[in-house]
């Protein structure tokens, strides 16, 4: 991963305070999804993103980021375009992740409070929900996945991360860290409601979408999926 570009992206979060500037600097650097997005071109020609569980609102930064670094000529050699797209708005449940978010990325941040079981989505070119769903109930993931395929036009794009539930112990360490670091952002602990890769495909299809699975565990210990899903 190009340095500078993980320095753009997560500078911003120095005004949010030294745990959001911690956060965003790890996770950027170290989850390999930040990264797939880019070099895979998964969000090129969506002019609308809708990222749902935002939290202090890293994507939006990492697209900025990019796009800046890719204008500037400073862009790895053999990867597509930087996205640039119209817009990139997030929905974020806690109040405080909200407002980490807004310190960093500015007034032209477009991250609202809300709960994703719940608050009007509208309509987007593609959605991105990254390790958010498994916090809800099974009949609610449902209910969420209808609603984003409503959002979306023909061919719109979800991508969505989750955590293999038959990846044996990679899954189990997935579970560990996940309960650690949701203590740690100052959330207390919930109950998760994880399926296999494969049972989440069959959940997907059935909102309508055709979906492709990409691992996305590289360089870690998790049991990570990344599923690819086109609206029908």
């Amino acid at each position: 991963m190009d340095p500078s570009l993980i320095d753009r992206a997560s500078a911003p979060y120095r005004s949010a305070g030294l745990f959001a500037y911690n956060f965003a600097r790890g996770k950027l650097s170290g989850d390999p999804v930040f990264r797939a997005l880019l070099e895979r071109g998964l969000l090129l020609g969506r002019g609308h993103i809708l990222d749902l569980g935002c939290g202090q609102g890293l994507l939006a930064s990492w697209l900025r980021a990019a796009l800046l670094s890719y204008e500037k000529g400073h862009w790895p050699q053999g990867w597509p375009p930087a996205p640039a797209p119209c817009s990139t708005r997030g929905i974020e449940l806690m109040v405080r992740e909200v407002e980490r978010a807004r310190a960093a990325l500015g007034p032209a941040c477009e991250i609202s409070q809300g709960d994703i079981r719940s608050v009007e989505f509208g309509t987007t070119d593609a959605v991105v929900i990254l390790d958010v769903l498994h916090y809800i109930l099974p009949d609610e993931q449902l209910q969420v996945l209808k609603r984003v395929r409503a959002a979306l036009p023909t061919r719109g794009l979800l991508l969505l991360r989750i955590g293999d539930a038959d990846g044996g112990l990679r899954f189990r360490y997935s579970q560990w860290v996940d309960k650690l670091v949701m203590r740690l952002r100052g959330h207390s602990s919930v109950a998760m409601h994880c399926r296999s890769a494969a049972q989440w495909c069959e959940l997907l299809h059935q909102c309508g979408f055709e979906v492709h699975a990409a691992p996305m565990s590289e360089g870690t210990r998790f049991a990570n999926v990344l599923l690819i899903g086109h609206a029908n």
